[in-house]
């Protein structure tokens, strides 16, 4: 099955609520929409459980995104301890409202070699995955995107190790920052060939066009800024032809400036290809 929805309450929304967001998802005939926690975990434990209830209510798949300040890839305890209360504090609330999947960039080299970050970040998943246990925290999946930037942990190939290596944690494949990263290239066919030893019941992704600059090293980028998807980079009507012809479970959240418009649009462009909600 196929859910489409925006990273946050629709800009069309004139309740401005994550309640009220989740129902105008409903009202525009999208079935998905992630809760933004970019900026904090503000949302108290009752909202959430409110939450959950509208969105079961009205058949919308929940995800969260976690704060954007996360670092699992830090030396300073402190800041480290940080991060991770800020992936459980969003899981809880994940848990709450019955969203399946937690979804953060999972931090930076530094002065890190690559092994070195990914020793860096199993390790904190692991201590993650654990503590969420013991907090009763069940079915919520923690979701390491793939990043935008070569300074960022997060290659396709290292998030796909990452989750072989451990139980709990799952790909989020953003399109877009593959694209930017791979200096305007991308393989959607080679992409969900690297998937495939994951055996996923559900994939869960992000897709916007975008704008990105070289990076020092040739065929490499870094994302700039994210853009409707009429600017077709990278081009979606490939990646739906793709999904369709696999049949993958998927949820493709929109980060375009204009959220829910481009959301209906991949739908326009999956019932083109024959896809029936």
């Amino acid at each position: 099955m196929i859910f489409l929805g925006p990273a946050g309450v629709p800009l069309t929304s004139k309740d401005r609520s994550t309640v009220g967001g989740v129902r105008r998802v409903a009202e525009l005939g999208l079935n998905a929409m992630e809760v933004e926690f970019v900026r904090g975990v503000s949302m108290g434990k009752e909202m959430a459980d409110e939450v959950g209830r509208v969105a079961s209510e009205t058949g919308v798949r929940l995800s969260v995104h976690c704060p954007y300040f996360i670092n699992l890839c830090t030396g300073d305890e402190k800041k480290l301890e940080a991060s991770k209360v800020r992936i459980l504090d969003s899981a809880e609330r994940a848990s709450r409202m019955g969203a399946g999947i937690v979804v953060f960039h999972p931090g930076y080299y530094g002065s890190l070699t690559p092994e070195e970050a990914f020793r860096a970040v199993e390790e904190a998943s692991r201590d993650i995955l654990g503590r969420m246990r013991s907090m009763g925290i069940k079915n919520v999946a923690l979701g390491h995107e793939t990043t935008g930037k070569v300074s960022a942990f997060g290659t396709l190939d290292e998030i796909i190790r990452l989750c072989e290596k451990v139980r709990g944690c799952e790909p989020v494949v953003d399109f877009a920052h593959i694209w930017a990263r791979q200096a305007g290239r991308i393989n959607y066919r080679g992409i969900f060939k690297k998937l495939a030893p994951l055996r996923l019941k559900h994939l869960h992704c992000h897709f916007t066009s975008m704008e990105w600059t070289p990076a020092r090293r040739e065929g490499e980028g870094n994302e700039k800024r994210h853009l409707p998807i009429e600017f077709d980079s990278p081009p979606f009507r490939p990646l739906a032809e793709e999904i369709v012809k696999r049949r993958i479970n998927i949820t493709l959240i929109s980060e375009s400036p204009v959220l829910e418009q481009d959301s209906l649009r991949m739908k326009e462009i999956f019932q083109e290809l024959g896809y029936r909600f």
